[in-house]
């Protein structure tokens, strides 16, 4: 579905353009065209290839989602790939970005749950002495939009890590905490894998294009270099305290089932004096002197009691009990 297609030159304001109306806007080679599709169709990705002169094996990777973070060269154009991660409701939602990039062009198709880019284009009109500066400008703006989104998952999934990291050593410990330091942690790789590879398409974008990317406009490409290296830092911090937290977890449980084996154990012991001595004069044996003795119940009894006593004594100083 084509979402909007505005023409951009300098000293005038954007104007619409239709999809037949885009070969006659670019004839002006100050103009630039920033196209926007969600979820496309073959054939109108056909269409655009036809107006752009956009090479077929980009179009073949535009039409799928499911593609690595890249970025690659097809003959005066850029196909870059981008993995989207967005905080929706309480939801981490994930979806992808694919951008055609020239001089005169920049195309972007979202795939899935993508949030909408009004407010970049909002952004990037606001700027308008940044905007006359060529296509470049949008590219930045739209990657720094995407970086933005990541930095909030990272802040929600920190945020959600120390709730949990509190309800680890509270005295209502759940078990099913590992399972939720489990899911963190999968959230925080998906993250990474997302986030990681902006850096190396900022870093081409800078060293390899400066027919696109002007001097003036590098700056703004190393910011985002440094926002991702800050997004990056934080999941490695948390991925590190995470590995900590789950050995801590587990280590926690081992503990507790070490104190139930250990009062088991202690019961097991003063409930074996009892056992011993009953199951002995349980026998059907007729030479036991004790059964004739007038004190023999009375001594017995309390010598049960008091070995049990005993060793309720012993295991409760030990701490067993």
């Amino acid at each position: 579905m084509i979402v909007n297609c505005l023409a951009y030159a300098p000293h005038r304001p954007p104007r619409p353009v239709t999809m037949d109306g885009i070969s006659d806007a670019l004839c002006d080679k100050e103009t630039f065209v920033w196209l926007g599709i969600a979820d496309p169709t073959i054939d109108e990705l056909r269409k655009v290839q036809e107006e752009f002169g956009l090479h077929d094996l980009a179009i073949e990777d535009a039409l799928t989602a499911e593609q690595r973070p890249k970025i690659e060269t097809y003959g005066n154009s850029l196909f870059i790939a981008l993995r989207t991660m967005q905080m929706v409701n309480g939801d981490i939602e994930e979806g992808e970005v694919h951008i055609f990039a020239s001089p005169q062009c920049v195309i972007t198709i979202r795939h899935g749950k993508v949030r909408s880019f009004a407010p970049v284009r909002e952004r990037a009109e606001s700027a308008k002495h940044l905007l006359d500066k060529g296509a470049a400008y949008v590219l930045y703006a739209i990657l720094d939009f995407v970086v933005d989104q990541y930095s909030e998952v990272a802040t929600e999934l920190e945020l959600r890590f120390d709730a949990l990291e509190r309800e680890i050593f509270t005295d209502q410990f759940d078990n099913r905490a590992i399972q939720k330091l489990y899911e963190i942690k999968a959230r925080m790789v998906d993250l990474r894998g997302a986030a990681m590879p902006v850096e190396g398409i900022c870093s081409e974008l800078i060293r390899l294009h400066e027919d696109l990317v002007s001097k003036e406009l590098r700056a703004y490409f190393r910011d985002v270099q440094d926002h991702i290296a800050r997004v990056v830092d934080t999941v490695d911090v948390v991925r590190e305290m995470l590995t900590t937290a789950i050995q801590v977890n587990l280590a926690l449980v081992q503990v507790s089932q070490n104190e139930i084996v250990k009062r088991l154990a202690g019961w097991g012991a003063v409930l074996a004096v009892p056992t011993i001595v009953f199951s002995l004069y349980g026998m059907n044996f007729k030479s036991m002197p004790e059964l004739d003795w007038s004190m023999g119940y009375p001594v017995t009894l309390c010598g049960t009691v008091i070995g049990c006593a005993v060793m309720y004594w012993r295991f409760r100083r030990a701490g067993w009990l």
